[in-house]
């Protein structure tokens, strides 16, 4: 039995999509889930919100010349021709629930090696296989280390090679949003590019022999969208943000869904189905998280988190509470690990 991969996808920069994971991770493991999160950016932005500078150091150079202990690390083997994956890659254990695939810039270089191993998948070419499915393979491989019921990824803002074997591994995709017209745009780029992402695999899987070396199913299942309201000035009238967010439930549903028949919803408050948060500006939290090394919604008064803070913090975890239930309500968790959410 594989974990289910969960990635926040969205090829436009500044819509929070590291944040959100970093936050989900922490309220799963909260709840009792046991969780892998996963740094697919070559940036490695999540890895530094886990881990401070000196923990980074020592898994990034270790004593003894020994391999760093990153994702890139597990991938190695194979991207150097030398072997397969590493049977147990290594995961940081950030807390008793949580472990992390640390990122790595490294990462970045086998772009160009997955460009051209995805068209030799279509000969059936087994190395070419191996290479497209590494990070599927990497993951569940870690999952298992780990005992993780579920998978949540990070990846980059593009839509290069290196997310297109990354999204073959993932089963469910949330959409972070910002408000105004580029996010609209990149809505606009993003649905065509996995439909194609989506046809192409199921082509290439249809050349293979399963028997050989076991295959992700590639799902990409859109499951809903949440909306970031950091970047919306407070000076900016409200007519305006309205009138962006508004027009958010039918670019989702005609661009990731491929509903172009409607009746769509006239108002964000009126889309349900789709959209799964509006994320507040946590503003001067943010700050104070990021030197405690922890999220929102664990900050006490010892971290600066009085008053006003305090009462924003519990507000932050109600709402990444509020989120963690509807996404896992829309994954395919075990019963018995969803009940943990009644706690």
């Amino acid at each position: 039995m594989t974990v289910p991969v969960l990635t926040f996808f969205n090829n436009k920069v500044g819509v929070g999509k590291t944040l959100l994971v970093y936050h989900l991770s922490w309220m799963l493991s909260d709840l009792r889930y046991r969780v892998l999160a996963c740094d697919l950016d070559p940036q490695a932005n999540l890895t530094s919100m886990f881990l401070d500078e000196d923990r980074i150091e020592q898994l990034y150079l270790p004593l003894d010349n020994a391999p760093r202990k990153t994702l890139s690390n597990a991938l190695d083997p194979l991207w150097k021709e030398t072997g397969d994956l590493l049977d147990s890659p290594y995961a940081a254990q950030i807390g008793e629930r949580l472990s992390l695939l640390l990122g790595d810039m490294k990462m970045s270089s086998v772009e160009d090696q997955l460009s051209d191993q995805w068209l030799n998948c279509l000969e059936g070419d087994e190395s070419a296989f191996r290479a497209i499915t590494a990070i599927w393979r990497v993951i569940q491989s870690a999952a298992k280390e780990n005992q993780a019921d579920i998978a949540l990824m990070n990846v980059g803002p593009n839509l290069g090679a290196l997310n297109r074997a990354a999204l073959i591994a993932t089963d469910y995709i949330v959409v972070p949003l910002g408000v105004g017209l580029l996010s609209m745009q990149g809505l606009e780029n993003l649905g065509p590019t996995l439909n194609k992402w989506r046809d192409g695999w199921t082509k290439r899987k249809a050349e293979w022999d399963a028997s050989i070396l076991r295959l992700p199913e590639g799902k990409m299942k859109p499951i809903g969208y949440v909306v970031q309201q950091h970047g919306v000035p407070l000076n900016r009238p409200a007519i305006a943000y309205y009138k962006w967010v508004d027009r958010m439930p039918k670019a989702y549903a005609v661009e990731m869904l491929g509903d172009m028949a409607g009746p769509y919803p006239e108002t964000l408050m009126e889309d349900a189905e789709n959209v799964l948060a509006t994320v507040k500006h946590y503003r001067s939290l943010i700050p104070l998280a990021q030197e405690a090394r922890k999220p929102i919604f664990h900050l006490k008064a010892a971290d600066g988190a009085r008053g006003s803070h305090a009462g924003a913090a519990q507000n932050a975890g109600e709402d990444f509470r509020e989120l963690a239930n509807k996404i896992i309500a829309k994954m395919n968790v075990p019963a018995l690990e969803r009940s943990a959410l009644n706690l």
